[in-house]
């Protein structure tokens, strides 16, 4: 066991205590009192967003107006008296320590197998896919044809209209022994299931937009073609896929509001104005999905939206990668599911997870069904239709994912939920467990 984990076990126990301490020393027994009214704000501040998605009218105003007044109000009642540096200082404190917790307790490898990757030989007859489109034209901007055919690469234009998964078949058939798209998340996961089943290596380039699978790769978004480098020198991960019925997904599968959203024609040209104008009917109206699921023995019914990743997001408060999955290779699903039915189910967010409304799990199976026949589902943010019930599935180890041997954005992978009994034992120097 390093030094440097007692030294970040330490150092969050000293952070929380800190957290506490500086309110306490502010504003004595009151602070109690101010976190309460900071509570209360939140609370408020969730109203008004509720209101704002699910009504129209005088109440989807006032819905706007109270989720921008509430917090705005909690935070000049702090000034007012002398407690908004304290607040300040002690949030901070309190996510160094939640931080420097999780990475205390970590098993000390990266993301997606790092520890476990192979390097890999040079590839005799690669090919590339390229999507000009993408990403506002990167294809054209970084040059990538023309750094790809130096790479070795047998280029492939699309030019729309084609399939993508029977051009990487084809490609497979023959003799291609790598196989990589330089576009979105949509493109990336047909070629990746082709490259799965016939067992050959996969290289992402990030020419879309959001690219979310290669920055869980660690990969660079801002130079798509240094990810060109894994075609000749490259090291060799393997990583799962997922699965909602027969379509593969590489980041998520997403089921009920959203999915419903992107159904509208005129979600593309106007993605604000046309969420706000649908998503009432869909919240509180006889659109409404009325979604059930079960994620391996747990079942959850009434749900307004449900996600379904390709291993667990991290959670979004975690302030060391907010928002980003710490591996692809755990062999699990993650599932957020949200049922918030009314204005008190929308306060009782403020409190997370154990809110009831918010549910976060991880799960290798997860069944999603309607009262319909068919379930609308937005797969890596493509809109498809799928017979219900969906049985969504991970798929271990099958993808050979090949990446530069350099990344440093790769994301290191953290302890999870802090365990402070635990962390303060390492503290002591007494957690026997983890040497």
């Amino acid at each position: 066991m390093g030094e440097g984990r007692p030294g970040r076990a330490r150092l969050a126990v000293l952070a929380l205590l800190g957290s506490v301490l500086v309110p306490l020393v502010a504003a004595g027994l009151r602070s109690a009192l101010w976190a309460l009214a900071g509570v209360a704000g939140l609370a408020l501040a969730a109203v008004g967003v509720w209101w704002t998605l699910a009504h129209t009218g005088a109440l989807r105003v006032l819905g706007a107006v109270l989720s921008v007044a509430a917090p705005l109000a909690v935070l000049a009642l702090y000034a007012t008296f002398g407690m908004l540096g304290p607040a300040v200082l002690s949030l901070a404190l309190w996510m160094l320590a939640v931080t420097s917790a999780r990475t205390a307790l970590a098993p000390g490898h990266t993301v997606s197998g790092q520890s476990a990757q192979v390097l890999a030989e040079a590839p005799h007859s690669p090919w590339i896919l390229l999507n000009p489109r993408s990403g506002g034209g990167k294809v054209g901007r970084f040059h990538l044809a023309d750094r790809a055919r130096a790479a070795g690469c047998r280029v492939v234009v699309l030019d729309g209209g084609q399939d993508v998964a029977e051009l990487a078949r084809r490609a497979v058939a023959d003799g291609a022994d790598l196989l990589a798209v330089a576009g979105g998340d949509g493109t990336q996961a047909l070629v990746a299931e082709v490259a799965a089943r016939h067992d050959v290596p996969f290289v992402v380039v990030p020419a879309g937009t959001r690219n979310h699978f290669a920055l869980d790769l660690g990969l660079d978004r801002d130079d798509p073609a240094a990810a060109l480098e894994a075609v000749t020198h490259g090291v060799e991960l393997r990583i799962d896929l997922g699965y909602a019925a027969d379509r593969v997904f590489v980041n998520n599968a997403s089921f009920g509001t959203y999915a419903s959203v992107v159904t509208d024609p005129a979600y593309r040209d106007a993605k604000a104005r046309t969420t706000l104008h649908t998503l009432p009917g869909l919240l509180t109206g006889q659109d409404a999905p009325g979604l059930r699921a079960r994620a391996d023995g747990t079942h959850f019914d009434g749900l307004q939206a449900l996600l379904v990743s390709n291993n667990p997001y991290g959670r979004a408060a975690d302030a060391a990668r907010p928002g980003r999955r710490q591996r692809l290779d755990s062999g699990l699903l993650g599932v957020v599911c949200v049922r918030v039915r009314n204005t008190a189910e929308a306060a009782r967010l403020v409190g997370g997870p154990r809110s009831g409304g918010l549910v976060r799990l991880s799960a290798r199976e997860v069944v999603v069904e309607t009262g319909t026949d068919t379930v609308p589902v937005g797969i890596d943010g493509e809109h498809v239709v799928l017979p219900s019930p969906v049985v969504c599935r991970s798929a271990p180890g099958v993808l050979r994912v090949r990446v530069p041997r350099r990344r440093p954005r790769a994301p290191r992978v953290s302890g999870g939920a802090a365990d402070w009994p635990r962390v303060a034992r390492l503290a002591l120097g007494r957690d026997r467990g983890s040497r």
